[in-house]
This record gives C-alpha cells, sequence and structure tokens, in this order.
C-alpha cells in the first residue's frame, strides 16, 4: 500500500527501529530521482537490497528534483514514482525528501550500510563519514551499462517528436 510505503521521517524511524527489535535487521539506506524507472535501476535496488535485510529508499521529491536536474523534471511526481518503486520486491520503505541531499534523512534513520550508484567514490558519499562513525558500511555499486532515465528521455524524443524537415 502506498500510503502505508512512504512515512513521514518520524514514523520512517519507528519503522526501523522495530526492524531492529524484532529481528538482526541489517538496514540498507540509498537515495535518488528514480525518475523514469529501468532496468538499471531495478538491478541497482536488487544488489543494494542484497546488503542488508531492508532497503529504505530516499525519494527527492519534485522540488528536489526540479532543483537538481532542471524545470522539465521530473516526468513523474514524486507520488508516481513512489507508488512504483514501493512495489518493487527489493524496496521495503520510501521516503520522500524535500532536501537537495538525503544527509538529514540519513541521520534521522541512521542505517547499517549507505549505498550509492557507481559514478560515486566511496569516500566522496554525502553521509558517509557519519555512517562509518556509528559502525555502518558505506558501499558505491557499478551502473549497468547503458541504462539511465536521460538516454530514455532521449530515445523517447528521437522516436516521437521528429526533426523539422524529416519525415517520420
Amino acid at each position: 500500500m502506498f500510503l502505508d510505503s512512504t512515512p513521514p521521517w518520524a514514523q520512517a524511524h519507528l519503522r526501523l527501529e522495530a526492524w531492529r527489535r524484532t529481528s538482526n535487521a541489517r538496514v540498507v539506506f540509498t537515495n535518488g530521482c528514480f525518475d523514469i524507472l529501468h532496468p538499471g535501476h531495478v538491478t541497482y535496488l536488487d544488489e543494494a537490497r542484497a546488503l542488508g535485510t531492508h532497503l529504505v529508499l530516499g525519494l527527492n521529491t519534485d522540488a528536489s528534483v526540479q532543483r537538481l536536474k532542471g524545470p522539465k523534471r521530473p516526468i513523474h511526481t514524486t507520488i508516481e514514482r513512489a507508488t512504483v518503486l514501493a512495489g518493487l520486491r527489493s524496496v521495503d520503505l520510501v521516503v520522500p525528501f524535500d532536501q537537495d541531499t538525503p544527509l538529514e534523512l540519513i541521520l534521522a534513520l541512521q542505517p547499517d550500510v549507505l549505498v550509492k550508484g557507481g559514478d560515486w567514490a566511496v569516500e566522496q558519499i554525502l553521509g558517509g563519514k557519519e555512517v562509518i562513525a556509528w559502525g555502518g558500511e558505506v558501499r558505491s555499486l557499478p551502473f549497468v551499462d547503458g541504462k539511465s532515465t536521460s538516454g530514455s528521455i532521449e530515445r523517447i524524443i528521437e522516436r516521437y517528436c521528429p526533426k523539422a524537415g524529416t519525415s517520420s
């Protein structure tokens, strides 16, 4: 259920505490815009989830995505993106955040493992020093070659918006 899967930060923290009390939970955290979901995203999230028992996904809100990616993004709203992501078997919890970085959310949730995609060196991952300080782990997972939201948008434009003066 969408509403159950995307609680406010305080509720998310309580959910993590419940996981930790009832099992040997190893909570993994990642974040991103996840605008047009593609196989690279799904593979990345599956790999992130395999590093622990629960995967929490910090999701940039629409306002945050616009500041980071430009005024034409996101393609899908926060609610649409959260609904799709919450439906993936690898994702246990989706937590929207409006800031440009997930640092406040990372500090609030205190995950055991912090994960980012392959374009981030481990020592450059925001929140990494803090996660290591409380005994956690920081990982960088490789991207799936040839898969990106920008690439998906470019293919849609090429296929459905032919340039003026060319026939379709």
